[in-house]
């Protein structure tokens, strides 16, 4: 950030979407921290809307949805706005206030619980080891392409009890769901693609309902009250919030995991030498990387928050990947540190009644790929910069070369 853009907050736009390919959304939000905590942005590409990078203030407002607003009908959890014709087509109950939040919570849970981990951690691990064994020595690979995504969409696919040898389409639609390039330029391929999924589900939400109930989240969706009288819209909205949920927190944690581990080689050795820090150092890397980068609530009403007159149908964005950096919580928040001691209070997950349902698996996910790193003293070595995407909602990172060192 300049000296100019920080004597002229009215002119920052903290959302350009190229400062998160780049890096410089640190720095920007550090500052912001200091000088302006809950700023306001008159005009970005995605219209008007607040700020709010302090920890404590997110939680504030987290902690109170009746005020501020995740519904579809109000735009939404993404900066990127939902058109008003178009919201009932992509709710879900991500985008739900109370009461109706919770009853579809509450059917989706019993996927996650400690339980269901415990379930899947044998084929989690297999899978995780096949994956690792097969990866080349003395080569350059993208670590992107040969473990995050096959790990994550393999992950998605026994979650849902999804086809196996179609589980390819579950990266093709999330890819969809998320992409700005395609919202901008090309929506009626993205809509094809949506509807491509939607009707793919539909198959298989026939086929579960006839059968008996199962383990699977899907099955457990079908056979519930309160996911059962979905219609059409509801259901493509849900199928689209679990997939992206699934597979954007896990696959980008991964491969922010071997960046890191090429940035700081001597927290591999802390690992090695500590396995005890394992589980630490997954809640660290989904701090570090913070893969949702934020969401976005409304006001409902008009409302005094911290000084500033909030008014009704304002957009908030709420940055946990500013929050998961504060320097009053995490000291050297831009270093990752497997042992950092209050590694798991970051908000990568949310707060409140929104939290993650599904923060177990992902932390479950990459704990199993540590510990079978360490297995086989998979030690990474940078191959070439890491790429991210220029999105400012998802910290997506479309390649990391490394080689086996």
């Amino acid at each position: 950030m300049t000296n100019q853009t920080l004597e002229r907050p009215e002119t920052l736009d903290p959302s350009l979407p190229g400062r998160f390919a780049d890096g410089s959304a640190h720095a920007m939000f550090a500052n912001l921290r200091r000088e302006a905590p809950v700023h306001w942005c008159a005009d970005s590409q995605f219209g008007p809307f607040w700020s709010v990078s302090r920890y404590d203030d997110i939680v504030a407002i987290e902690a109170q949805p009746a005020l501020f607003s995740s519904e579809a009908k109000h735009g939404g959890v993404s900066i990127i706005d939902i058109n008003p014709a178009e919201a009932s087509y992509l709710e879900s109950f991500i985008m739900m206030d109370p009461p109706r939040h919770a009853q579809k919570r509450r059917t989706i849970a019993p996927a996650f619980t400690p339980s269901e981990m415990t379930r899947l951690t044998g084929s989690i691990r297999t899978r995780t080891a096949a994956c690792l064994d097969a990866l080349p020595r003395g080569e350059v690979f993208d670590w992107e392409e040969r473990v995050s995504i096959p790990l994550t969409i393999d992950m998605l696919a026994i979650l849902f009890d999804f086809p196996w040898d179609e589980r390819e389409n579950l990266r093709i639609w999330s890819d969809a769901i998320t992409s700005l390039d395609m919202i901008a330029n090309r929506p009626q391929e993205r809509v094809g693609l949506l509807f491509q999924m939607a009707g793919r589900f539909h198959q298989l939400w026939q086929e579960r309902l006839a059968a008996e109930p199962a383990p699977d989240l899907l099955s457990m969706m079908i056979h519930s009250q309160s996911f059962g009288e979905m219609d059409a819209a509801e259901f493509m909205g849900n199928m689209a919030t679990l997939i992206v949920g699934g597979n954007d927190t896990t696959r980008n944690s991964m491969s922010g995991l071997a960046e890191a581990l090429t940035l700081w080689p001597g927290q591999w050795d802390r690992l090695r030498a500590d396995p005890s820090l394992i589980a630490n150092a997954a809640s660290e890397i989904i701090r570090w990387q913070s893969p949702a980068l934020h969401m976005r609530r409304t006001a409902i009403e008009d409302v005094e928050f911290k000084g500033h007159r909030i008014r009704k149908g304002d957009k908030l964005v709420l940055w946990y990947v500013s929050a998961n950096r504060e320097e009053r919580l995490f000291p050297d928040g831009e270093l990752f540190l497997v042992d950092r001691p209050n590694a798991r209070r970051h908000l990568s997950f949310g707060y409140g009644i929104h939290r993650c349902v599904g923060a177990r698996l992902a932390e479950l996910q990459l704990q199993v790929l540590i510990e079978e790193m360490l297995r086989r003293d998979i030690r990474l070595e940078a191959a070439g910069p890491v790429e991210r995407a220029a999105h400012p909602f998802l910290a997506i990172v479309n390649a990391v070369p490394v080689r086996i060192g």
